[in-house]
């Protein structure tokens, strides 16, 4: 994960440093998690119970932690936060209602997102 480090401490840095941090959300997830065990073939399977996101900037609180898992990583123990809500947050932090409604190229409505969003994670 060296790479990922380096090249993500990087780009948060050349945001701020150009004043662009503020209006710019970063956002660095998978679509799951590993299982915390390993498995019979010294892997690790797909786990869609408990894994970690990182945000940083678009006025996201530096250095804040929002929940926590258990002592093994199998499930979240406090403020489980569920994909929906996510893009609730980053929705509605770029301003739009995440009840706002969309057609698909059939006429049928659909909410951007039906998650709640997670006002805690912005100092503002």
């Amino acid at each position: 994960m060296p790479q990922m480090d380096q090249s993500l401490s990087a780009l948060i840095e050349d945001l701020d440093q150009r004043g662009l941090l503020d209006s710019t959300l970063v956002v660095a997830m998978g679509e799951f998690g590993r299982t915390p065990r390993i498995n019979a073939n010294a892997g690790r399977d797909h786990w869609p119970d408990c894994y970690s996101v990182l945000l940083a900037g678009g006025g996201v609180k530096g250095g804040f932690v929002y929940g926590s898992s258990d002592k093994l990583g199998m499930y979240p123990e406090t403020n489980p936060v569920k994909p929906a809500d996510l893009t609730a947050t980053i929705f509605h932090r770029f301003g739009f209602d995440p009840a706002t409604l969309i057609h698909d190229t059939i006429a049928r409505p659909h909410r951007i997102s039906d998650g709640q969003p997670i006002r805690e994670l912005f100092a503002t």
